[in-house]
């Protein structure tokens, strides 16, 4: 996030939700953010391929399936631990947040019918140009997750990854995937993640503390929203998280943590950090940050009835 930019008025706790009137406002901050800095795996180094081509894609996937692999590592293609990939060719899926396609090419070719939506233009643009250099099949559309543009029961899969904790109202985006899937129907939903390591020692400590954040007046939410992505950005505990998901109608199937390898080292970024998580083996890091729940990534499959 850029530290000069203000949280939306009201946006005080990991999991605060607008008033009403700041609705829209937040919203609106939310989505000039994303237009402004679409997720293109670009902060380690500009990609060297003409942006909307086939090699503009191949780089981003290459970037962010390395990473993913590391702390969820396939079986057979990426994410196939928690996409069922085996029963997608009987489902009418829905993604909500397409940023530029990764999923939405891992999902497209394997079920009976793909829609993909982004709140921003940016998005709906790169992953239509997307479809087009691969050949793909599916919908790709501009719209607010919060007022989806369908009909009751359109849909049997709902995936999202990283997304609707950065609206404006998180609940709101839940209600609507209820009314949209059809009864038995299934999302997955990766939130972020409020872990004791990533809150407390990384952002508190390293932060607040060694770093001198709380001696200039920041407070731990705000010092945790200025060194993460976007204009709002929720941070759930597995608690919290299931009880908003079962306050809209949905049961919770299954729950992970997992977390990204960096999260393990508390260092900025730089050559001396990636030569250190170079040297460590991924299952060691993935035993803190998935198997003793520190990652940073909440990740739930759930169930409308």
């Amino acid at each position: 996030m850029d530290t000069n930019q203000k949280l939306p008025p009201g946006f005080s706790t990991p999991t605060a939700l607008p008033d009403g009137d700041k609705q829209g406002e937040w919203q609106q901050q939310n989505r000039s953010w994303w237009e402004s800095n679409p997720m293109r795996y670009d902060w380690g180094g500009k990609i060297p391929a003409v942006e909307f081509s086939r090699e503009f894609y191949e780089e981003i996937d290459r970037r962010f399936f390395f990473d993913s692999s590391r702390y969820m590592p396939p079986r057979e293609r990426p994410f196939d631990e928690i996409i069922p990939f085996e029963s997608l060719n009987k489902m009418d899926v829905l993604e909500i947040g397409v940023g530029n396609g990764s999923h939405a090419q891992l999902l497209a070719p394997h079920c009976q019918s793909y829609t993909g939506i982004d709140l921003t233009e940016y998005a709906v643009k790169s992953t239509s140009k997307r479809f087009e250099a691969f050949g793909l099949k599916g919908t790709i559309r501009q719209m607010d997750a919060e007022k989806l543009d369908f009909p009751d029961g359109s849909f049997d899969f709902i995936w999202t990854w990283g997304v609707i904790h950065h609206s404006a109202n998180t609940g709101q985006i839940l209600a609507e995937m209820n009314r949209v899937l059809r009864p038995g129907g299934t999302a997955t939903i990766m939130v972020y993640h409020r872990s004791f390591l990533y809150h407390y020692i990384t952002t508190g400590l390293f932060r607040g503390i060694l770093q001198g954040g709380f001696f200039k007046g920041r407070t731990l939410h705000e010092l945790e929203q200025l060194h993460t992505d976007g204009a709002i950005a929720r941070f759930y505990t597995p608690n919290e998280w299931a009880e908003l998901v079962q306050s809209r109608g949905f049961e919770v199937e299954r729950t992970l943590i997992k977390g990204q390898k960096s999260e393990v080292f508390l260092l900025p970024a730089s050559k001396f950090k990636d030569a250190l998580m170079n040297l460590t083996p991924n299952a060691l890091c993935r035993f803190i940050t998935n198997t003793c729940r520190q990652g940073s990534f909440l990740i739930s499959t759930i169930r409308k009835p």
